[in-house]
């Protein structure tokens, strides 16, 4: 199952997070939820396949330390962390302390996106957001560790 690090990692009889279901279909759409857990950061979440050609559908996720890029050319670090469940998408509400990621989550952004490419070491966006809106690379690095990407925005094709 796609979900299995998610489920092993929470205790559903304390945490009102959701559990895990698997969409059908994927609606193409993202979230930004802003974590006051023990250090501020970010959860980007991409509503995608699990595997590049085919499984479930989950939300691809990363820890982002410093926010997301909102200027050309911005680039910060995003960690991957376990997939997520579809119906994370709409999750805002408080994590239990003592449980995994306690604090305080908000959705930050949602909106959808355009798959422009996605390969074992890049995915390439563009984002529809209220606050994020334009074309967004994902790059899988080596300098962090395995887990390691850097988000980017970048100038639209073209232009």
């Amino acid at each position: 199952m796609a979900l299995e690090k998610y489920q092993e990692k929470r205790d559903f009889k304390k945490t009102s997070e959701p559990g895990a279901k698997e969409p059908k279909e994927s609606l193409n759409r993202f979230v930004v939820q802003e974590h006051h857990a023990s250090q501020l950061h970010w959860d980007f979440r991409l509503e995608m396949t699990e595997a590049i050609d085919s499984g479930s559908i989950v939300l691809k996720s990363w820890a982002v330390p410093k926010g997301l890029p909102q200027s050309i050319g911005d680039k910060k670090l995003a960690v991957e962390v376990e997939d997520h469940p579809v119906d994370y998408i709409d999750f805002e509400g408080v994590i239990p302390e003592g449980s995994y990621g306690a604090g305080t989550v908000k959705i930050w952004d949602s909106g959808e996106y355009e798959l422009i490419k996605r390969d074992e070491k890049v995915i390439e966006i563009v984002l529809s957001g209220k606050k994020l809106i334009g074309r967004y690379a994902l790059i899988k690095t080596k300098g962090y560790g395995r887990n390691s990407w850097l988000i980017t925005k970048n100038t639209p094709k073209g232009v």
